[in-house]
């Protein structure tokens, strides 16, 4: 099943999309409660923001039972993709973050043939290969900063679930009915999370008090990367396959890491290696096109 028919309108779109992206690293940095306190209101705000889109736009809402528990599934799986995304930024810096984060397609190769009942293609998996080495020349010389790669590949796996779900049911139903049911599934999900999450992990309170601060940067980060940039990205769905989509979506560390030193400065400045895993990794990003045009003009089976 392929439904690679975007355009280049579609093309760009997404780029804008990847560079909000980029910067919800950064949000996620400046605000000051724990990532787990972070995800809740991000998915609860955005959820309200929705409902009252949905009200205001008349838009129908209803959505079959077995559909909808398949939707609230994937806020889950969302839910805990941000909770180790922002984790990732927390415990080392932005840049390491979205380092993990460009494996997205490396999982999507072997993800989506699996769900979607497509054979696997031998120049997503070579382009997966790359990824993996510019993995090992990272970790060799950020080996300080392990945990947050660790964080950052498993969000990039949960992102490379969701992403290709979101590929089989965007079709079916408004983007924004399906977002709205998203959030609804990834708030109520930490909500239950939150007793084992305070008592047994954290061993501390939950800390839900907001400062004015991490109030107005959660708004921003619920209504333009998560109401507006997911919402969209959902829309882009129906055309795009969760490879292509990811792909691009590899540009995140380039905006990201760009945006982080321009506001960080040198807490977000890395070993020269650390550079040259990322260029071997975004390299897939450039080829993937390419290879793909090839194979097709030969008509070589790939």
């Amino acid at each position: 099943m392929s439904h690679n028919t975007y355009t280049s309108k579609d093309m760009m779109r997404l780029h804008l999309l990847v560079v909000i992206w980029g910067f919800t690293a950064i949000l996620g940095k400046l605000i000051s409660i724990p990532s787990v306190e972070v995800v809740f209101y991000r998915t609860l705000f955005a959820a309200i923001g929705l409902y009252f889109i949905l009200l205001y736009r008349k838009i129908d809402w209803y959505v079959p039972r077995k559909y909808l528990i398949r939707i609230l599934g994937i806020g889950v799986l969302m839910a805990a993709h941000w909770i180790f995304f922002f984790a990732a930024a927390r415990v080392s810096t932005v840049s390491i973050c979205l380092a993990g984060m460009a494996t997205t397609s490396l999982w999507t190769s072997f993800i989506e043939p699996i769900l979607l009942k497509r054979r696997i293609y031998k120049h997503e998996v070579f382009l997966g290969l790359i990824i993996i080495f510019g993995l090992y020349v990272i970790f060799r010389f950020e080996f300080n900063h392990a945990l947050g790669l660790t964080f950052g590949i498993i969000s990039a796996l949960l992102a490379a679930t969701f992403s290709v779900l979101n590929s089989k049911i965007s079709k079916q139903f408004n983007h924004k009915v399906i977002t709205f049911y998203e959030m609804i599934g990834a708030s109520i999900s930490i909500t239950l999370f939150f007793p084992i999450y305070s008592n047994l992990i954290m061993k501390e309170p939950l800390q839900l008090t907001l400062s004015t601060n991490d109030f107005l940067w959660l708004i921003l980060l619920a209504g333009v990367c998560t109401v507006y940039a997911y919402s969209e990205w959902v829309e882009l769905m129906k055309r795009m396959s969760a490879f292509t989509s990811n792909l691009v979506v590899n540009l995140e560390p380039v905006y990201g890491i760009v945006l982080a030193v321009i506001i960080f400065g040198d807490s977000e400045k890395m070993a020269p290696g650390f550079y040259l895993g990322t260029a071997i990794i975004l390299f897939s990003v450039t080829i993937y096109p390419f290879l793909n045009r090839q194979l097709k003009r030969r008509k070589i089976p790939n």
